[in-house]
């Protein structure tokens, strides 16, 4: 019996595309990707730099889905708050991703906040929102992600 696949969330975090005033460039490469890596995959979902807004999208995907990917709201902009909202939701925090997201990127990517951790059995990881920098991203974590995902999932190390 094959296994179901692995059920993803995309949400893209930014007050312009959410009122329709630019259009979401970063949600569709992360919905792309995962969608080749074989994962059910839902969004982009668009939603505004809002801390309590985020917060509840994140909060409520994470028991329905085993990843959640952000993008926007990691800068430092007045309104980039997504590390903020993220924080009090992590049951563990995995600082690594963060470093390795910054390690690997261009010089502006020390600008960078992003995050990751889990929720219950959710892996959640806030990218910035450039498309650019998403496709960074996706090199850095497409190593690492199924490894990732089985050990939430209770697989042993290999």
């Amino acid at each position: 019996m094959t296994p179901a696949p692995r059920r993803a969330l995309v949400v893209t975090v930014s007050d312009r595309a959410a009122c329709g005033a630019r259009a979401d460039g970063s949600g569709p490469v992360l919905t792309g990707w995962l969608a080749g890596l074989g994962m059910d995959v839902t969004g982009p979902v668009v939603v505004p730099d809002d801390i309590d807004v985020v917060r509840a999208t994140v909060r409520a995907a994470a028991g329905e889905n085993q990843l959640v990917v952000t993008t926007g709201g990691t800068g430092i902009g007045p309104r980039d708050r997504t590390p903020e909202a993220l924080g009090p939701l992590f049951d563990l925090t995995l600082p690594g991703v963060g470093e390795a997201l910054r390690a690997t990127g261009p010089p502006t990517a020390c600008l960078s906040r992003s995050v990751a951790g889990v929720v219950g059995q959710c892996l959640v990881v806030a990218l910035p929102g450039s498309p650019g920098a998403c496709q960074d991203a996706v090199e850095v974590l497409t190593p690492v992600l199924a490894h990732a995902l089985d050990q939430l999932g209770g697989g042993d190390h290999r």
